[in-house]
């Protein structure tokens, strides 16, 4: 097909309020040797885009710092990790073959070619996203599920949540019959958590609260613990043994009331910072009980390689709560934001999206 000069991108020039998302004409990015091109049919929203935005990620050195995943950020950024679409040209170096695939790009940034290369870099952060009518990636990140029955929707929904799901249930080393507990369980990323958890074979606990505990029951969860009341009452009265592994994207003083929880040689993973950064916990719990902590930042080339092997057989099946188009990307950040809803919310980009937006749209 043939490829415009130039496309429509959301990108943000400072950090800073939704205000600061900006809709504009940019030229479509050539793809160099070695990538493609893939026209972006669905990008997802993801937590990382509002810290991104914000700046909030702090450094190793300034912890208050504005900064973004992984360092200051080369402003102006077209923001968005996860895309789902079409690759319409590959530069040199790349198999012909490709175009015209339906394809999901890997967003990370790796330290490394090998399988288990840590992920030290975002699409929409360190490089340029999904927040436009096109993307480029390295043609190595971009993986074929023409095959997939998903929508475009769910797997644009796959990459962030259900890479860092995946990643956290590896570095966890989740097994069958083991009792897991999940926080932020109506997120992305938690229902992420208990779609995978429960496939494994693992009891799943999960907290939420409100109307949301029924969305979290139908996605898997065998018991809701209800973040409104005592957490830690009903986890123990749930689970009486304990739990072997907790999945954590709230932190903050979730992991000083958790790490108890644990069995003997369980593990607390974390993933996320929504309840705070700042963490304290009885050391005695970690050493006596030879627990562990583990920190998981999203996942490796050989997690995602699984995760679309999953894509294909509809193993999973992601929640979409809401579809945006591109000019309402700050409508749809706003909408995030508030945390009033169950699954993932995504832009389509494209011409012909729909014209309206937001829950009443959900898919």
């Amino acid at each position: 097909m043939r490829v415009p000069e130039t496309m429509r991108a959301v990108r943000i020039t400072a950090h800073g309020g939704p205000e600061v998302l900006e809709l504009t004409e940019v030229a479509v990015p050539a793809p160099h040797a070695g990538e493609a091109l893939v026209q972006i049919r669905a990008v997802a929203l993801n937590n990382t885009d509002l810290w991104t935005r914000d700046g909030a990620y702090g450094r190793p050195e300034d912890p208050e710092a504005r900064s973004g995943w992984r360092g200051p950020l080369d402003f102006p950024r077209i923001q968005g990790a996860d895309v789902a679409g079409r690759v319409v040209a590959v530069g040199a170096g790349v198999d012909d073959g490709l175009v015209g695939r339906r394809v999901v790009v890997d967003p990370a940034i790796y330290d490394s070619d090998g399988p288990d290369a840590n992920p030290v870099g975002l699409m929409g952060s360190e490089r340029d996203g999904g927040y436009a009518e096109y993307v480029s990636a390295p043609a190595e990140r971009v993986h074929d599920v023409t095959e997939s029955p998903l929508t475009d929707d769910q797997l644009a929904a796959l990459p962030t949540a259900y890479g860092t799901a995946l990643g956290m249930i590896e570095r966890g080393r989740l097994r069958e019959g083991e009792t897991v507990l999940v926080s932020g369980a109506s997120g992305g990323v938690g229902l992420a958590l208990i779609q995978i958890a429960r496939a494994r074979g693992a009891r799943v606990l999960a907290i939420s609260s409100g109307s949301k505990i029924d969305a979290v029951r139908e996605a898997g969860a065998h018991e809701v613990v209800d973040r409104r009341r005592d957490v830690v009452e009903q986890i123990r009265a749930a689970a009486p043994q304990g739990v072997d592994v907790g999945l954590d994207v709230v932190a903050g003083d979730l992991v000083g009331e958790g790490l108890p929880l644990l069995r003997e040689g369980g593990r607390w993973v974390v993933a996320g910072a929504l309840g705070g950064y700042g963490v304290s916990f009885d050391v005695r719990r970690l050493y006596l009980h030879n627990a562990q902590v583990i920190g998981s930042a999203m996942h490796t080339p050989t997690h995602f390689a699984l995760l679309m092997d999953l894509a294909r057989q509809a193993a999973v099946r992601p929640v979409i709560a809401a579809t945006f188009p591109l000019d309402q990307a700050a409508r749809a950040q706003e909408e995030l934001a508030r945390r009033n809803h169950v699954g993932k919310i995504v832009l389509r980009p494209r011409a012909g999206r729909p014209t309206g937006g937001g829950l009443e749209d959900a898919v």
